[in-house]
């Protein structure tokens, strides 16, 4: 499994390498790229791929399982949680995506950039894909 393309993480951000995973692997889910059954990297394997404590990603994947995301099977790797067999309402995740437009709104008008500017780099970003990052 190609860790790289499931999961990424910036370690100058200041949410916690843990949340961002968890944030991740919500998105994946609610999008459809992630549906039930699909297996997702060991403790280990993450932890090697994102050169990270192995214990940040045991936290992140126990609260993933508490959410529902995911399913521990003994054993056998981890998977995607058998309620999750298709993408989640394009509301639903709007609504996953409003706390983080929120935050860059705020952080917009502190600093007194133009609206339009700002709309301009997020559509530049938002058709960039990942392609620099």
């Amino acid at each position: 499994m190609d860790t790289d393309l499931l999961f990424s993480i910036n370690p100058g951000s200041s949410e916690p390498i843990y949340r961002q995973l968890v944030e991740q692997l919500r998105r994946r889910v609610a999008s459809g790229q992630l549906v039930a059954g699909q297996e997702i990297p060991s403790v280990r394997e993450l932890a090697q791929a994102l050169a990270v404590n192995p214990m940040t990603v045991s936290k992140a994947f126990g609260l993933m399982e508490a959410e529902g995301l995911v399913e521990r099977r003994r054993g056998l790797p981890m998977v995607v949680a058998a309620q999750h067999q298709k993408a989640m309402k394009t509301r639903g995740r709007v609504e996953l995506l409003r706390p983080v437009l929120a935050q860059a709104a705020a952080e917009a008008r502190q600093l007194e950039l133009p609206p339009e500017q700002v709309l301009a780099l997020f559509k530049t970003l938002l058709e960039d894909k990942g392609e620099t990052r």
